[in-house]
């Protein structure tokens, strides 16, 4: 039975990888901060046949994080790890992004994956196998003026998850680093503004899924989107502002 934990498992890509994993067949350990909606996503899951454990972790934990994943993967080794967890980040009203929420976005998107990724690796090795998919964004290749801190963050795990791969691909661990554009998810909903191509969160688990089954370095979707973040970075700055003009957004505040 594989054994697959995901982490921000309560809503969007991650409640819907796993139920899209879910099955008689898997066991799935699910990890996010809030508890009711966590639940929920379990009990579908289960309803399906699947093995479900959850706990409530917050990433930035460092030492709880490492505590709950030797544990867990104790008692059942993971054979996928899907780093999900990760907010928005931005300013509600388009304004210059505060130092408290850019320190928060960071400590969330690159540091909580990092506490999930690292002792991850280091537990693999050991046993010779195992599979990673960091949840990055189009945004690491595109940066977002509206979200600096999280399009600094998705592109520093981008380059860090391709820089480990080829560092244990030989030793039987695969990392894959995931760029997903606009999916439509409560996390998605938050942006007010422009969203081209933007896909629900059942077809982006999907297309994660095939990916990480074909053990691409990068699974990058709607590939027409992709192709023009990926170029933005090569054109002169007059003409990527003016590409990237149409992107600006701004987050609403949380409830």
């Amino acid at each position: 039975m594989p054994c697959i934990l995901i982490t921000g498992a309560s809503s969007g890509i991650g409640a819907a990888l796993a139920r899209h994993y879910a099955g008689p067949d898997a066991t799935l350990v699910l990890v996010a901060r809030d508890p009711a909606r966590l639940e929920a996503v379990a009990a579908a899951c289960r309803e399906t046949g699947a093995a479900v454990e959850t706990e409530r972790l917050d990433v930035r934990d460092r030492a709880g994080v490492r505590i709950f994943l030797e544990a867990a993967d104790a008692r059942h080794p993971f054979d996928l790890v899907i780093v999900n967890a990760a907010i928005n980040g931005g300013h509600p009203t388009g304004g210059i992004e505060t130092e408290e929420m850019a320190f928060e976005t960071a400590d969330i998107n690159l540091g909580g994956a990092l506490n999930v990724m690292l002792p991850m690796v280091r537990l693999m090795l050991a046993r010779g196998q195992g599979q990673i998919a960091l949840m990055s964004s189009l945004a690491a290749f595109a940066p977002l003026p509206d979200a600096p801190a999280y399009s600094g963050a998705k592109a520093a795990l981008f380059a860090h998850g391709l820089a480990l791969r080829e560092k244990v691909r030989a030793q039987g661990v695969k990392i894959n680093v995931v760029t997903p554009g606009y999916v439509k998810t409560p996390m998605g909903g938050d942006y007010k503004g422009w969203r081209p191509l933007e896909m629900s969160a059942e077809e982006a688990a999907r297309r994660i899924a095939r990916g990480l089954a074909r053990d691409q370095d990068v699974v990058a979707f709607p590939m027409r989107l992709a192709v023009l973040a990926r170029g933005a970075g090569l054109l002169p700055e007059r003409l990527r502002r003016l590409g990237m003009h149409g992107f600006r957004f701004q987050i609403r505040k949380r409830r």
